[in-house]
Protein backbone atom coordinates (compact mmCIF):
# COMPACT_ATOMS: atom_id res chain seq x y z
CA UNK A 1 0.00 0.00 0.00
CA UNK A 2 1.28 3.44 -0.93
CA UNK A 3 -0.12 6.64 0.54
CA UNK A 4 0.35 9.31 -2.12
CA UNK A 5 0.65 12.90 -0.98
CA UNK A 6 0.45 16.11 -2.95
CA UNK A 7 4.24 16.40 -2.98
CA UNK A 8 4.68 12.85 -4.26
CA UNK A 9 2.47 13.54 -7.25
CA UNK A 10 3.83 16.88 -8.38
CA UNK A 11 6.63 15.57 -10.58
CA UNK A 12 4.77 13.20 -12.91
CA UNK A 13 1.74 15.40 -13.56
CA UNK A 14 1.73 16.91 -17.06
CA UNK A 15 1.43 20.42 -15.66
CA UNK A 16 2.92 22.53 -18.50
CA UNK A 17 0.40 21.21 -21.03
CA UNK A 18 -2.51 21.83 -18.68
CA UNK A 19 -1.46 25.05 -17.00
CA UNK A 20 -3.88 27.20 -19.02
CA UNK A 21 -6.89 25.31 -17.73
CA UNK A 22 -7.91 26.07 -14.15
CA UNK A 23 -7.33 23.17 -11.76
CA UNK A 24 -10.45 21.67 -10.21
CA UNK A 25 -10.05 21.06 -6.49
CA UNK A 26 -12.60 19.81 -4.04
CA UNK A 27 -13.53 22.42 -1.47
CA UNK A 28 -12.46 22.05 2.12
CA UNK A 29 -15.17 20.05 3.92
CA UNK A 30 -17.60 21.72 6.29
CA UNK A 31 -17.01 21.12 9.97
CA UNK A 32 -20.25 19.15 10.29
CA UNK A 33 -19.99 17.30 6.97
CA UNK A 34 -20.61 13.54 7.17
CA UNK A 35 -17.46 11.55 6.58
CA UNK A 36 -16.88 9.08 3.75
CA UNK A 37 -14.28 6.69 2.35
CA UNK A 38 -14.32 5.84 -1.36
CA UNK A 39 -13.22 2.32 -2.42
CA UNK A 40 -12.33 1.61 -6.08
CA UNK A 41 -12.21 5.39 -6.45
CA UNK A 42 -11.00 5.46 -10.06
CA UNK A 43 -10.71 8.97 -11.43
CA UNK A 44 -12.95 10.30 -8.66
CA UNK A 45 -16.43 10.47 -10.20
CA UNK A 46 -18.25 9.25 -7.11
CA UNK A 47 -16.04 11.34 -4.82
CA UNK A 48 -16.87 14.40 -6.93
CA UNK A 49 -20.61 13.76 -6.53
CA UNK A 50 -20.23 13.20 -2.79
CA UNK A 51 -18.31 16.46 -2.46
CA UNK A 52 -21.09 18.28 -4.31
CA UNK A 53 -23.54 16.73 -1.83
CA UNK A 54 -21.39 18.15 1.00
CA UNK A 55 -19.74 14.99 2.26
CA UNK A 56 -16.15 15.04 3.48
CA UNK A 57 -14.30 12.36 1.51
CA UNK A 58 -11.46 11.65 3.94
CA UNK A 59 -9.68 8.85 2.08
CA UNK A 60 -9.92 6.76 -1.06
CA UNK A 61 -8.43 3.55 -2.44
CA UNK A 62 -7.47 2.92 -6.08
CA UNK A 63 -5.12 0.37 -7.63
CA UNK A 64 -4.36 1.96 -11.03
CA UNK A 65 -1.62 4.55 -10.65
CA UNK A 66 -2.78 6.75 -13.53
CA UNK A 67 -6.24 6.99 -11.96
CA UNK A 68 -4.64 7.79 -8.61
CA UNK A 69 -2.79 10.69 -10.22
CA UNK A 70 -6.01 11.98 -11.76
CA UNK A 71 -7.77 11.64 -8.41
CA UNK A 72 -5.08 13.59 -6.58
CA UNK A 73 -5.12 16.37 -9.20
CA UNK A 74 -8.76 17.05 -8.30
CA UNK A 75 -9.21 15.97 -4.66
CA UNK A 76 -6.36 17.52 -2.74
CA UNK A 77 -8.15 17.23 0.60
CA UNK A 78 -8.48 13.45 0.35
CA UNK A 79 -5.80 10.91 1.25
CA UNK A 80 -5.47 8.49 -1.64
CA UNK A 81 -4.16 4.96 -1.04
CA UNK A 82 -2.60 3.36 -4.11
CA UNK A 83 -3.30 -0.25 -3.15
CA UNK A 84 -5.02 -3.53 -3.96
CA UNK A 85 -8.30 -3.56 -2.05
CA UNK A 86 -7.73 -7.21 -1.17
CA UNK A 87 -4.67 -6.24 0.85
CA UNK A 88 -6.25 -3.32 2.70
CA UNK A 89 -7.57 -3.80 6.24
CA UNK A 90 -10.33 -1.92 7.99
CA UNK A 91 -7.94 -0.52 10.62
CA UNK A 92 -5.70 0.83 7.83
CA UNK A 93 -8.63 2.62 6.22
CA UNK A 94 -9.75 4.10 9.50
CA UNK A 95 -6.22 5.16 10.44
CA UNK A 96 -5.81 6.97 7.09
CA UNK A 97 -9.07 8.78 7.81
CA UNK A 98 -8.43 9.54 11.48
CA UNK A 99 -11.53 7.64 12.59
CA UNK A 100 -12.38 4.98 15.13
CA UNK A 101 -14.34 1.85 14.28
CA UNK A 102 -18.01 2.70 13.93
CA UNK A 103 -17.41 6.43 13.48
CA UNK A 104 -17.36 6.47 9.65
CA UNK A 105 -20.59 7.82 8.19
CA UNK A 106 -20.42 6.41 4.65
CA UNK A 107 -18.36 3.76 2.87
CA UNK A 108 -18.72 3.76 -0.93
CA UNK A 109 -17.58 1.18 -3.46
CA UNK A 110 -17.72 0.87 -7.25
CA UNK A 111 -15.91 -2.45 -7.87
CA UNK A 112 -14.98 -3.42 -11.45
CA UNK A 113 -18.07 -4.65 -13.26
CA UNK A 114 -16.73 -6.84 -16.09
CA UNK A 115 -17.73 -10.07 -14.38
CA UNK A 116 -21.36 -8.97 -14.16
CA UNK A 117 -21.65 -7.22 -17.52
CA UNK A 118 -24.55 -8.28 -19.73
CA UNK A 119 -22.38 -7.53 -22.75
CA UNK A 120 -19.90 -10.10 -21.54
CA UNK A 121 -22.74 -12.59 -21.19
CA UNK A 122 -23.98 -11.87 -24.71
CA UNK A 123 -20.49 -12.62 -25.96
CA UNK A 124 -20.64 -15.95 -24.10
CA UNK A 125 -17.67 -14.95 -21.99
CA UNK A 126 -19.25 -15.60 -18.62
CA UNK A 127 -16.80 -15.55 -15.71
CA UNK A 128 -15.86 -18.71 -13.90
CA UNK A 129 -16.82 -19.32 -10.30
CA UNK A 130 -13.26 -18.43 -9.30
CA UNK A 131 -13.07 -15.21 -11.30
CA UNK A 132 -11.11 -12.93 -8.93
CA UNK A 133 -13.02 -9.83 -9.98
CA UNK A 134 -16.28 -11.40 -8.72
CA UNK A 135 -14.81 -11.73 -5.25
CA UNK A 136 -14.17 -8.00 -4.98
CA UNK A 137 -17.74 -7.36 -3.86
CA UNK A 138 -17.12 -9.72 -0.94
CA UNK A 139 -14.02 -7.69 -0.09
CA UNK A 140 -16.38 -4.74 0.33
CA UNK A 141 -18.42 -6.81 2.78
CA UNK A 142 -15.23 -7.66 4.69
CA UNK A 143 -14.40 -3.97 5.04
CA UNK A 144 -17.97 -3.11 6.07
CA UNK A 145 -17.68 -5.63 8.90
CA UNK A 146 -14.30 -4.32 10.04
CA UNK A 147 -15.02 -0.57 9.82
CA UNK A 148 -18.76 -0.62 10.75
CA UNK A 149 -19.83 2.49 8.76
CA UNK A 150 -23.25 3.95 9.43
CA UNK A 151 -24.06 3.66 5.72
CA UNK A 152 -22.82 1.88 2.61
CA UNK A 153 -23.31 2.86 -1.02
CA UNK A 154 -22.43 0.28 -3.68
CA UNK A 155 -22.61 0.82 -7.45
CA UNK A 156 -22.34 -1.69 -10.29
CA UNK A 157 -23.96 -2.84 -13.54
CA UNK A 158 -27.56 -4.12 -13.42
CA UNK A 159 -26.37 -7.65 -14.14
CA UNK A 160 -24.97 -7.86 -10.62
CA UNK A 161 -28.48 -8.38 -9.22
CA UNK A 162 -28.83 -11.80 -10.84
CA UNK A 163 -25.47 -13.13 -9.65
CA UNK A 164 -25.21 -15.42 -6.64
CA UNK A 165 -22.32 -13.34 -5.31
CA UNK A 166 -24.71 -10.43 -4.85
CA UNK A 167 -27.12 -12.62 -2.86
CA UNK A 168 -24.24 -13.66 -0.61
CA UNK A 169 -23.25 -10.02 -0.21
CA UNK A 170 -26.78 -8.88 0.69
CA UNK A 171 -27.24 -11.67 3.22
CA UNK A 172 -23.90 -10.72 4.76
CA UNK A 173 -25.16 -7.15 5.21
CA UNK A 174 -28.28 -8.38 7.00
CA UNK A 175 -26.24 -10.69 9.21
CA UNK A 176 -24.03 -7.72 10.11
CA UNK A 177 -26.95 -5.57 11.28
CA UNK A 178 -27.68 -3.57 8.12
CA UNK A 179 -30.92 -2.98 6.24
CA UNK A 180 -30.61 -2.29 2.53
CA UNK A 181 -32.43 -1.37 -0.64
CA UNK A 182 -31.24 -1.24 -4.22
CA UNK A 183 -32.55 -0.01 -7.56
CA UNK A 184 -31.44 0.02 -11.18
CA UNK A 185 -31.28 3.74 -11.97
CA UNK A 186 -31.38 5.42 -15.36
CA UNK A 187 -28.79 8.19 -15.18
CA UNK A 188 -30.68 10.30 -17.73
CA UNK A 189 -33.45 10.79 -15.15
CA UNK A 190 -30.94 12.41 -12.77
CA UNK A 191 -29.64 15.11 -15.09
CA UNK A 192 -26.91 12.99 -16.72
CA UNK A 193 -27.02 13.51 -20.51
CA UNK A 194 -26.56 9.86 -21.44
CA UNK A 195 -28.32 6.51 -21.43
CA UNK A 196 -26.63 4.73 -18.55
CA UNK A 197 -28.23 2.22 -16.24
CA UNK A 198 -26.54 1.36 -12.98
CA UNK A 199 -27.46 -0.67 -9.92
CA UNK A 200 -27.10 1.41 -6.77
CA UNK A 201 -27.44 -0.16 -3.32
CA UNK A 202 -27.82 1.74 -0.05
CA UNK A 203 -27.40 0.02 3.29
CA UNK A 204 -27.85 1.53 6.75
CA UNK A 205 -26.64 0.21 10.08
CA UNK A 206 -29.35 -0.35 12.65
CA UNK A 207 -31.16 1.61 14.08
CA UNK A 208 -31.13 3.73 10.89
CA UNK A 209 -33.74 2.69 8.32
CA UNK A 210 -34.19 3.11 4.58
CA UNK A 211 -36.58 5.89 3.51
CA UNK A 212 -39.02 5.26 0.63
CA UNK A 213 -37.97 8.38 -1.29
CA UNK A 214 -34.23 7.60 -1.51
CA UNK A 215 -34.35 7.16 -5.26
CA UNK A 216 -36.15 10.31 -6.37
CA UNK A 217 -34.33 12.75 -8.57
CA UNK A 218 -34.45 16.42 -7.62
CA UNK A 219 -36.00 19.52 -9.16
CA UNK A 220 -32.74 20.34 -10.96
CA UNK A 221 -32.62 16.99 -12.76
CA UNK A 222 -34.38 18.15 -15.90
CA UNK A 223 -33.75 16.33 -19.15
CA UNK A 224 -30.20 17.24 -20.12
CA UNK A 225 -29.18 16.76 -23.73
CA UNK A 226 -25.97 16.51 -25.71
CA UNK A 227 -26.49 20.12 -26.78
CA UNK A 228 -26.75 21.46 -23.23
CA UNK A 229 -23.71 19.44 -22.16
CA UNK A 230 -21.24 20.14 -24.97
CA UNK A 231 -22.89 22.50 -27.46
CA UNK A 232 -21.08 25.52 -26.05
CA UNK A 233 -17.57 24.17 -26.70
CA UNK A 234 -15.50 25.49 -29.61
CA UNK A 235 -13.99 23.15 -32.18
CA UNK A 236 -10.93 21.35 -30.78
CA UNK A 237 -7.50 22.76 -31.48
CA UNK A 238 -7.24 26.18 -29.90
CA UNK A 239 -9.43 26.06 -26.79
CA UNK A 240 -6.48 26.01 -24.39
CA UNK A 241 -7.81 22.83 -22.78
CA UNK A 242 -5.49 19.92 -23.55
CA UNK A 243 -8.30 17.44 -22.91
CA UNK A 244 -10.32 19.05 -25.70
CA UNK A 245 -7.46 19.89 -28.07
CA UNK A 246 -5.70 16.52 -28.30
CA UNK A 247 -5.28 15.75 -32.01
CA UNK A 248 -6.56 12.59 -33.68
CA UNK A 249 -5.13 10.81 -36.68
CA UNK A 250 -7.55 9.21 -39.12
CA UNK A 251 -6.81 7.82 -42.56
CA UNK A 252 -8.42 9.68 -45.47
CA UNK A 253 -10.71 6.68 -45.99
CA UNK A 254 -11.95 6.73 -42.39
CA UNK A 255 -12.37 10.49 -42.45
CA UNK A 256 -14.43 10.24 -45.64
CA UNK A 257 -16.64 7.60 -44.01
CA UNK A 258 -17.18 9.85 -40.99
CA UNK A 259 -17.99 12.84 -43.18
CA UNK A 260 -20.63 10.79 -45.02
CA UNK A 261 -22.61 10.05 -41.84
CA UNK A 262 -25.64 12.38 -41.76
CA UNK A 263 -25.53 15.15 -39.17
CA UNK A 264 -27.42 15.11 -35.88
CA UNK A 265 -28.03 11.43 -35.20
CA UNK A 266 -27.08 9.68 -38.42
CA UNK A 267 -25.64 6.17 -38.37
CA UNK A 268 -23.53 3.84 -40.47
CA UNK A 269 -26.75 2.40 -41.89
CA UNK A 270 -27.21 5.69 -43.77
CA UNK A 271 -23.97 5.17 -45.70
CA UNK A 272 -24.00 4.08 -49.33
CA UNK A 273 -23.13 0.42 -49.76
CA UNK A 274 -19.68 1.15 -51.16
CA UNK A 275 -18.75 3.12 -48.01
CA UNK A 276 -19.81 0.46 -45.53
CA UNK A 277 -17.28 -1.83 -43.87
CA UNK A 278 -17.59 -5.48 -44.89
CA UNK A 279 -18.09 -6.57 -41.28
CA UNK A 280 -21.01 -4.15 -40.96
CA UNK A 281 -22.81 -5.56 -43.98
CA UNK A 282 -22.62 -9.05 -42.48
CA UNK A 283 -24.16 -8.08 -39.14
CA UNK A 284 -27.03 -5.96 -37.85
CA UNK A 285 -25.56 -5.81 -34.37
CA UNK A 286 -23.72 -2.90 -32.76
CA UNK A 287 -25.74 -0.42 -34.81
CA UNK A 288 -24.31 2.53 -32.88
CA UNK A 289 -20.83 1.98 -34.33
CA UNK A 290 -19.87 4.97 -36.50
CA UNK A 291 -23.01 6.78 -35.40
CA UNK A 292 -23.41 10.44 -34.57
CA UNK A 293 -24.90 11.72 -31.36
CA UNK A 294 -28.11 13.75 -31.70
CA UNK A 295 -28.05 17.30 -30.35
CA UNK A 296 -31.38 17.20 -28.59
CA UNK A 297 -31.25 13.70 -27.17
CA UNK A 298 -29.09 12.12 -24.51
CA UNK A 299 -25.86 10.42 -25.53
CA UNK A 300 -25.34 6.68 -25.46
CA UNK A 301 -23.47 5.21 -22.52
CA UNK A 302 -20.02 6.78 -22.36
CA UNK A 303 -17.57 3.87 -22.30
CA UNK A 304 -13.81 3.42 -22.31
CA UNK A 305 -13.97 3.61 -26.12
CA UNK A 306 -15.67 7.01 -26.07
CA UNK A 307 -13.05 8.64 -28.33
CA UNK A 308 -13.23 5.95 -30.99
CA UNK A 309 -16.10 5.90 -33.54
CA UNK A 310 -15.55 2.18 -34.14
CA UNK A 311 -16.57 1.53 -30.51
CA UNK A 312 -20.01 3.14 -30.52
CA UNK A 313 -22.10 6.22 -31.30
CA UNK A 314 -19.29 8.58 -30.42
CA UNK A 315 -19.20 10.90 -33.42
CA UNK A 316 -19.87 14.58 -32.80
CA UNK A 317 -23.40 15.59 -33.87
CA UNK A 318 -22.11 18.08 -36.42
CA UNK A 319 -18.35 18.04 -36.84
CA UNK A 320 -16.53 15.26 -38.69
CA UNK A 321 -14.78 13.77 -35.68
CA UNK A 322 -15.27 11.71 -32.58
CA UNK A 323 -16.09 13.58 -29.39
CA UNK A 324 -13.10 14.90 -27.50
CA UNK A 325 -12.09 13.64 -24.08
CA UNK A 326 -13.40 16.88 -22.55
CA UNK A 327 -16.76 16.35 -24.22
CA UNK A 328 -16.84 12.78 -22.93
CA UNK A 329 -16.08 14.02 -19.41
CA UNK A 330 -18.87 16.61 -19.61
CA UNK A 331 -21.32 13.96 -20.79
CA UNK A 332 -20.29 12.04 -17.67
CA UNK A 333 -21.09 15.23 -15.69
CA UNK A 334 -17.57 15.82 -14.41
CA UNK A 335 -17.02 19.51 -13.55
CA UNK A 336 -15.90 21.55 -16.55
CA UNK A 337 -12.47 22.13 -15.01
CA UNK A 338 -11.86 18.52 -13.90
CA UNK A 339 -8.40 17.34 -14.95
CA UNK A 340 -7.26 13.91 -16.15
CA UNK A 341 -3.72 12.58 -16.23
CA UNK A 342 -2.44 11.95 -19.75
CA UNK A 343 0.80 10.23 -18.79
CA UNK A 344 -0.09 7.06 -20.67
CA UNK A 345 -1.99 8.60 -23.52
CA UNK A 346 -5.50 9.00 -24.78
CA UNK A 347 -6.70 5.41 -24.41
CA UNK A 348 -5.91 5.21 -20.69
CA UNK A 349 -7.52 8.60 -20.11
CA UNK A 350 -10.65 7.53 -22.01
CA UNK A 351 -10.84 4.43 -19.84
CA UNK A 352 -10.78 6.57 -16.71
CA UNK A 353 -13.63 8.71 -18.04
CA UNK A 354 -15.73 5.82 -19.35
CA UNK A 355 -15.37 3.71 -16.21
CA UNK A 356 -16.29 6.56 -13.87
CA UNK A 357 -19.46 6.97 -11.85
CA UNK A 358 -21.31 10.06 -13.19
CA UNK A 359 -21.09 12.59 -10.33
CA UNK A 360 -24.50 14.09 -11.06
CA UNK A 361 -26.27 10.76 -10.61
CA UNK A 362 -25.39 10.44 -6.93
CA UNK A 363 -25.97 14.04 -5.79
CA UNK A 364 -29.73 13.89 -4.93
CA UNK A 365 -29.37 10.46 -3.30
CA UNK A 366 -26.32 11.49 -1.28
CA UNK A 367 -27.98 14.76 -0.27
CA UNK A 368 -30.89 12.87 1.26
CA UNK A 369 -28.51 10.47 2.95
CA UNK A 370 -26.55 13.41 4.38
CA UNK A 371 -29.71 14.87 5.90
CA UNK A 372 -30.60 11.49 7.37
CA UNK A 373 -27.17 10.99 8.91
CA UNK A 374 -27.05 14.48 10.41
CA UNK A 375 -30.56 14.33 11.83
CA UNK A 376 -29.92 11.00 13.54
CA UNK A 377 -26.65 11.90 15.26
Amino acid sequence: MVLLTTHALRAPVDAPAQVRYRLHMSASPETNAPTSIDLFAGAGGLSSGLTQARFAVLSAVELELEAVITYRMNHRNTKILNADIRKITGPQLLAASGLARGALDLLTACPPCQSFSTLRTKRKASPTRDDPSKSLILEVLRLVRSTRPRALLLENVPGLASDSTFSTFCQGLVNSGYSFDYRVLDASQYGVPQRRKRLVLLALRSPLTIDPDWWQSDSESQATTVRTAIGHLPSPGTSGDILHDLPTNRTPKIHARIAAIPRDGGSRRDLPEEAKLACHTRSNGYSDVYGRMAWDKVAPTITSGCHNPSKGRFLHPEEDRAISLREAALLQTFPADYQFALLKGKDVCARQIGNAFPPRLIVPIASRLRAKLLSSE
